[in-house]
């Protein structure tokens, strides 16, 4: 397991190296593989970017995330145009069925709500969403429920984890019951984590995904 001091040089370099974060003024605290987030950014992007980057580290095994959005002069707008912003992009972005999703904004805020039959969709329109400025934070309570009866066979989520480079090797467990999935098991980072998870969702007849895969880090 890495020292407090290594994962954190090690996250404050993955930080830097991100060119839309170079200038952001973000502090990183790291205990026993848990990475606390601090400062302010100028816009959503950069939050959502520290995050991200963040947990692509190795030995990192969770985020607390406290990082304030604080905008300049230019970076403020009335929740009415940071919506309208919002649904026009949707509007150009052929995974997301704009006519499917509410858009609700209070105070910079941004709640997204529908249902949907793909998770892709339902991630398409959070990135979406944090790239409009203005935006403050991101509620996504889309429900995904395909319209058809697929029924979601184990095996063939079992194989795209065996074909993914990143999971291949790992000690991932998968159960099904009804259209939910259950990932059990250990992975070495959280990176592989999210991976796993956006692969069971790609399973036809997926209504929900329950990631309960526990992280073990190994020099």
């Amino acid at each position: 397991m890495k020292s407090n001091e290594d994962l954190q040089r090690e996250v404050q370099d993955a930080i830097k190296w991100e060119p839309l974060l170079s200038a952001a003024q973000i502090g990183v605290i790291a205990k026993d593989g848990i990475i606390t987030l601090t400062g302010s950014v100028d816009s959503y992007s950069k939050k959502s970017e520290a995050e991200d980057a963040a947990k692509n580290v190795a030995g990192v095994k969770a985020i607390i995330e406290k990082i304030e959005v604080q905008f300049g002069t230019k970076g403020r707008k009335e929740d009415a145009e940071i919506a309208t912003e919002i649904i026009s992009s949707f509007k150009w972005n052929w995974e997301i069925p704009n006519d499917r999703i509410k858009v609700r904004v209070e105070d910079g805020w941004v709640t997204l709500e529908g249902q949907l039959k793909w998770n892709y969709q339902k991630e398409a329109a959070k990135k979406a969403t944090r790239l409009i400025i203005g935006v403050k934070g991101l509620t996504n309570d889309i429900i995904i429920k395909s319209e058809g009866n697929d029924l979601i066979e184990k095996k063939d989520i079992l194989q795209a984890l065996a074909r993914n480079w990143s999971t291949h090797d790992q000690d991932i467990h998968v159960n099904v019951t009804g259209n939910k999935v259950t990932l059990n098991g250990t992975v070495d980072s959280l990176y592989q984590k999210d991976q796993a998870e956006k692969i069971a969702w790609n399973a036809p007849g997926v209504w929900l995904v329950e990631n309960a895969l526990g992280i073990e880090y190994k020099d």
